[in-house]
């Protein structure tokens, strides 16, 4: 069995279960490839028209065709790869019993599972920060090396946007922050037709909004399971659900991510941020084609790879991919800073 072949590697993709990815999963569900090296999404863009009145025995009036947007982007490629040390399978792998008990070639197969499952989950949580851009400034800044720096521009309204200031800020004297959610969802309503349900907040924004003493006397919590205020309790990594208050399903975000511009770690999510939204966002993960021989320059997903260079002999292993997400209804969705 070659288990570095592309039949064998693209078993292990499918096979793998992937880490959370719960901004994806929540507001960008839908996959879609594109054929070509360039993907090309829709963007909706309708806005609330009357029928205009004429008399019955005149021609009707002509009306300009509107709905969507189709804007075209060259995506970047993400291709993690790694270098395989020969005598890798000969030795212990981590979580083997001492002394070793499986054969070297069965270690050869964890060794490429790992290395594959690695990749993967590299080009997922790429994928998680496009979404969390997407959703707190409507645009994604695509940037790297050999790369120039691109922003795709979903045209949010810019009103959707807000960084709260001096006097403003939840945790203030005198601001409501429940308040402010009720305005900020009528603003998505009016300019989108879809109201929020979700709220998402980071660690620090859910401390000042559930130290509110209206929150804490209108949060219901009955879908939680129990009678406690779960304020600050234990998190995991995605969102934990917090309850429902107005209408709005409240969560906290917590997931991290380390940045290759400076090798420093960073949370997926900022600190005081406020992200409203729902399934209304019509969120979409759109691929490229994969521009390579190997993989018949479909549009796929992720495409694993391996080879042997001869001179020196290392065998490497890439995972290629062409990503992008979309914000199809890009209205639907709102980001504050609250402190």
């Amino acid at each position: 069995m070659d288990v570095f072949s592309t039949n064998f590697l693209l078993g292990v993709l499918d096979s793998l279960l992937t880490p959370s990815q719960w901004l994806l999963q929540r507001f960008f569900p839908a996959v879609v490839t594109d054929p070509s090296e360039e993907i090309h999404f829709d963007v909706i863009d309708k806005t609330r028209r009357l029928a205009p009145f004429v008399s019955p025995v005149v021609a009707g009036k002509i009306v300009n065709v509107q709905g969507h947007t189709t804007k075209t982007f060259k995506p970047a490629y993400v291709k993690p790869k790694g270098a395989w040390n020969p005598n890798a399978p000969l030795k212990r792998v981590p979580g083997e019993q001492l002394g070793g008990r499986i054969s070297p070639l069965e270690r050869l197969q964890l060794l490429v599972a790992r290395t594959v499952m690695d990749q993967s989950d590299m080009i997922d949580r790429r994928m998680e920060v496009m979404a969390s851009e997407a959703l707190r400034t409507g645009k994604v800044t695509v940037s790297g090396d050999s790369y120039q720096t691109v922003v795709v521009d979903f045209g949010r309204a810019a009103g959707h946007t807000v960084t709260l200031t001096a006097g403003n800020r939840w945790g203030q004297a005198g601001i409501k922050p429940l308040d402010d959610l009720e305005t900020w969802a009528m603003l998505v309503f009016k300019a989108s037709g879809a109201r929020p349900i979700d709220v998402v907040f980071d660690t620090d924004a859910w401390k000042l909004f559930s130290a509110d003493a209206d929150v804490r006397a209108l949060l219901d919590l009955r879908r939680l399971g129990n009678n406690q205020l779960n304020f600050g309790g234990p998190l995991t990594i995605g969102a934990t659900f917090q309850g429902v208050i107005s209408g709005f399903n409240c969560w906290v975000y917590a997931d991290w991510y380390i940045d290759p511009a400076d090798e420093t770690e960073k949370p997926v999510l900022p600190a005081n941020s406020v992200l409203l939204g729902s399934s209304l966002i019509e969120g979409v993960r759109a691929y490229g084609a994969i521009q390579d021989e190997a993989a018949g320059f479909q549009a796929v997903p992720k495409f694993p790879k391996s080879w042997v260079e001869q001179d020196p002999a290392v065998r490497f292993i890439m995972t290629q991919s062409a990503p992008l997400v979309v914000p199809t209804r890009v209205n639907a969705s709102f980001a504050a800073t609250v402190n």
